[in-house]
């Protein structure tokens, strides 16, 4: 943090070190300076920082009458007698201190310098523009300029692989001018003579390629950051433990959080279910933080009459909490060309130390864990997590051996037909609540003979409760919420979090805890989901792109309120940083940080697509096999889509095919919008659709018809979904698992983890911004590949076993080998099996969509006319879904092959351009 050059808080220097000054050499320039030719070099040594500096004879002639001064002042009794101010507030202070940190000083600055305009009423930098004196600062991967009257930051300008110096009039168009540029803007000063502009030029630029080096040079894949070498490295499978990590690590904060997302919910809650109220709520959280750390957010600016997101709404709330708190949304959709993309990153990072990334926003409908329940009907009391305070208003003071039972109460009246069908299990919850709880108080009784007085009653006041659970109306026991707080609710999901957005999108986004399905009729929709927490310089990575994309949209908002938030500064990378403990599965690996950005997202004159390039090189170089989970997969190049994803696959596949290579691809049955399917479904659905099965099935472009020169494709690339079922309110019911992962493991050693789909938008560069991480193994075990002894790495192992153990239901099972991905054994009658089987239960049980059992609407209307064995006959529907094991479903390839699913043009979704859905 920088403050006033001449606030009485600026220490300049150590206390009781001296500095030590040597003249090292002298330069003599007699024919342009006749009266003053020498030139002086002086080296400064002060505790560990050495710094050179130039001056000319009458610099110290300067100085002797500044220091004669300053004696005479010291005589004068006035408060201002402070040591430290001396070497600020006179010219002594600007005569020796150039920098610990080699390049430091004042210098008049040139406006303008951005790559977009910024006159208003030119239009040109190079017509109106100003001169300001602001102090240079230079560090090890950025340069800064400051005002000296306030410490205020104006701009940082990172080292990039763009980074360089021009010097001279011919280059800069000024007279002894330096002009700093790199890949966002360009900083001119100016100099009094051509020696200082020259000295300035060199010496940033000897500075940055001595220590800048890592952002200097072309990285792995184009990637604006190099290959971070043993970084600790942890996995999350689902937003249940992602969330809760994220919990811990905010609570943990100590100077500053960065938040980016595409949707923000801030009443979600991070740790569930829910029993120490509002503690673990995230608005509550950050307010909490905001005490002593400074939180910034960067939100999605949506287009609203596409996307509810009501990212306004999110913004009111998160400044609404504290002064601390600093939103920004972007784009700007007018006068902006960004109308079709979005910010779709998320990433949450700690002090710029720990960074948590992947495709989990903060937001609703997106907690889940390994069950993926369909339904959250009931209020099930589970031990409390440790919170850092528990809201007073929630729990009573009670002695230390005590034990606290809330339950809500309300007057009995007689139940109603429906209620009673829920009332066997809330009671058999109630009971076995008050069971445990006449065991702790057994346990305590005959510990103090003071308890036993008050046993008798507490067993009175339990039978109470009983009774009040056998005549009073059950529905007492679903949310008691207000609008703005939320107490004593133990279930997972709570308003708007309940969702299913195929059926229904989501509506009013003010009333967080308002139902907008109704729980007791419709299942909601399951969301699979990965994330990855990374440490040290990796982090600093994250945490540089959220600066750059901070301080360049705080620029090209300058006519908003963001103009009053400050610049951002990456941390030094060989300044120590204190790593949080980590819980769970963590390991040390060989971490690079990708991303998908250009002009429009984060002010670069060159797009940066190593997103896209590392998945093309990790396919490329795979040897055994390769694991996909994706949003969606659209790719396949040709004069629509130009990411080429789908033919490094294709071509891997028939380079090596004879080997035993496998591609697994999972992806949600249907794609994430709103509508109907068993009436065709929405627009938005079937332009999904109808890019998604040109990827794989349909059209000359497609990897399985490029593939059937290859004997039985299907051994070699597998394509499936998400389906599970549940009893909702004596209801059989099936719901898709929303398959949300950005994920690809290669050869069990390399893994990418991100935000970004496979599809153009995300792949691309220029158009959506997408973070992401591949990770490549250092450490390694043993496995099995193709039935001999495989070294696998610890990272890719473990997340692509934890994958298959959950969607072939093997959580907590390992009598079924899964360590070997490629045996035949494994693929065929294990991984293939298990799909075919649940696709068939579930079409036989509920006639579910999408199926190949319907290849047009004629036929569609038909099978939705039919009434399933679900509603027939429950008791054999039992009987039959006893046979699915796990979630995995084969993908149905047929599903409407009939009809174009491309939008017709008479549609809002058919006249809008392809590269929308592409």
């Amino acid at each position: 943090m920088f403050v006033p050059f001449k606030s009485l808080d600026c220490t300049v220097f150590l206390e009781d070190v001296p500095i030590l000054v040597q003249v090292t050499e002298v330069e003599r320039f007699t024919y342009t300076r006749v009266l003053n030719p020498n030139l002086y070099t002086i080296e400064l040594s002060h505790g560990t920082f050495t710094w050179k500096i130039k001056r000319r004879f009458k610099h110290f002639q300067t100085l002797h009458q500044e220091l004669l001064k300053f004696k005479a002042l010291l005589k004068i009794p006035l408060p201002s007698r402070i040591p430290n101010i001396f070497l600020v507030t006179c010219p002594t202070g600007q005569f020796i201190f150039i920098s610990f940190l080699k390049s430091e000083g004042f210098i008049q600055k040139k406006s303008g310098g951005n790559t977009f305009p910024v006159c208003y009423w030119c239009g040109s930098n190079s017509v109106c523009y100003r001169w300001s004196k602001r102090w240079l600062v230079v560090k090890d991967s950025f340069v800064l300029y400051m005002r000296p009257e306030d410490g205020q930051v104006g701009t940082v300008i990172l080292y990039d692989k763009g980074f360089h110096i021009k010097i001279g009039t011919q280059e800069t168009g000024v007279r002894h001018g330096v002009t700093i540029e790199n890949l966002c803007r360009a900083l001119t000063i100016k100099c009094s003579t051509y020696r200082q502009a020259r000295w300035w030029g060199h010496s940033i630029d000897d500075f940055a390629q001595r220590f800048g080096q890592d952002f200097l040079r072309e990285n792995r894949h184009g990637s604006f950051a190099p290959v971070r070498e043993n970084t600790t490295a942890q996995w999350f499978v689902n937003a249940a433990g992602y969330f809760d990590a994220i919990a811990d690590a905010l609570e943990g904060a100590k100077e500053e959080i960065f938040i980016t997302a595409w949707w923000l919910s801030p009443e979600i809650f991070l740790k569930r279910p829910v029993v120490d109220g509002n503690t673990w709520r995230l608005d509550h959280v950050l307010k909490r933080k905001a005490q002593g750390v400074k939180i910034c957010v960067l939100l999605y600016k949506e287009v609203e009459v596409i996307l509810g997101l009501n990212s306004e709404y999110t913004k009111k709330t998160l400044m609404g909490l504290h002064s601390n708190i600093m939103v920004i949304r972007h784009p700007d959709h007018v006068p902006s060309t960004a109308l079709l993309w979005a910010h779709h990153e998320k990433s949450v990072v700690i002090d710029q130390s720990l960074a948590f990334l992947g495709g989990i926003d903060l937001a609703y409908g997106r907690w889940d864990d390994y069950q993926h329940r369909l339904t959250d009907v009931g209020s099930v009391r589970r031990s409390p997590q440790p919170s850092p305070a528990l809201s007073p208003s929630l729990t009573r003071e009670q002695g230390e051996n005590s034990v606290s039972l809330t339950l809500p109460i309300s007057k009995p009246h007689t139940a109603s037909s429906e209620e009673k069908s829920r009332r066997s299990s809330e009671f058999s919850n109630c009971l076995l609540r008050l069971l445990m709880y006449f065991q702790s108080l057994h346990s305590f009784q005959h510990a103090d003979r003071t308890l036993n007085e008050s046993y008798s009653q507490n067993i009175f006041f339990c039978f109470r409760v009983l009774f009040f659970f056998c005549i009073a109306d059950t529905s007492s026991l679903r949310s008691h919420i207000s609008s703005t707080e939320l107490c004593g609710e133990t279930r997972f999901w709570h308003g708007k979090d309940y969702c299913n957005f195929i059926l229904k999108d989501w509506v009013k986004l003010n009333k967080p805890f308002d139902d907008f399905i109704d729980r007791y009729k419709t299942p909601r929709m399951p969301w699979h989901d990965i994330g990855v927490a990374v440490h040290g310089k990796a982090a600093r990575d994250i945490a540089r792109h959220f600066i750059q994309r901070w301080n360049f949209t705080k620029l090209v908002k300058k006519r908003s309120g963001a103009t009053g938030y400050p610049c951002l500064m990456p941390k030094s990378l060989s300044a120590p940083s204190e790593l949080p403990e980590m819980r769970g599965k963590h390991t040390q690996a060989n971490v690079q940080v990708l991303r998908s950005v250009c002009q429009w997202s984060i002010g670069t004159k060159v797009h940066e697509e190593s997103i896209h390039l590392a998945y093309i090189s990790a396919i490329q170089n795979s040897k055994h096999f390769i694991y996909i989970e994706n949003q969606f997969f659209i790719s396949c190049a040709d004069k629509t889509i130009h990411n080429s994803i789908g033919d490094a696959l294709t071509e891997r596949i028939l380079r090596a095919y004879r080997c035993g290579r496998m591609v697994y691809v999972v992806m949600p049955l249907l794609p994430g919008f709103e509508g109907d399917i068993s009436s065709g479904g929405g627009q938005a659905i079937k332009a999904i659709m109808y890019f998604n099965y040109r990827t794989m099935c349909r059209g000359d472009y497609s990897i399985i018809e490029r593939l059937k020169c290859v004997n039985c494709w299907i051994n070699y690339i597998s394509f499936c979904g998400l389906r599970t079922h549940a009893d909702l309110d004596g209801r059989l019911v099936t719901e898709l698992i929303y398959v949300h992962s950005k994920l690809m493991i290669v050869d069990d050693c390399t893994v990418i983890i991100g935000s970004a789909n496979i599809n153009d938008r995300s792949m691309l560069g220029k158009r959506d911004s997408e973070m992401a991480v591949v990770v490549e193994d250092s450490v390694f075990q043993d496995s099995l590949m193709d039935g001999e002894i495989y070294q696998a790495g610890r990272f890719a192992w473990s997340l692509r076993v934890e994958c298959f153990r959950l969607v072939l239901g093997l959580i907590g099972d390992y009598s079924v080998d899964i360590s070997d991905p490629i045996s035949d054994r494994f693929y065929k009658e294990i991984w293939m099996v298990t799909a075919a089987r649940n696709a068939s239960v579930y079409d036989k049980v509920f006639r579910c969509l999408p199926t190949d059992a319907v290849q047009n609407y004629k036929i569609l209307r038909e099978y939705m006319s039919r009434s399933c064995m679900a509603t027939e006959d429950p008791i054999q529907a039992c009987a039959e879904l006893r046979k699915v094991r796990g979630f995995l479903v084969q993908f149905p390839f047929y599903f409407l092959s009939e009809e174009n699913l491309f939008p017709s043009l008479n549609s809002k979704e058919g006249i809008m351009p392809m590269e929308l859905w592409t």
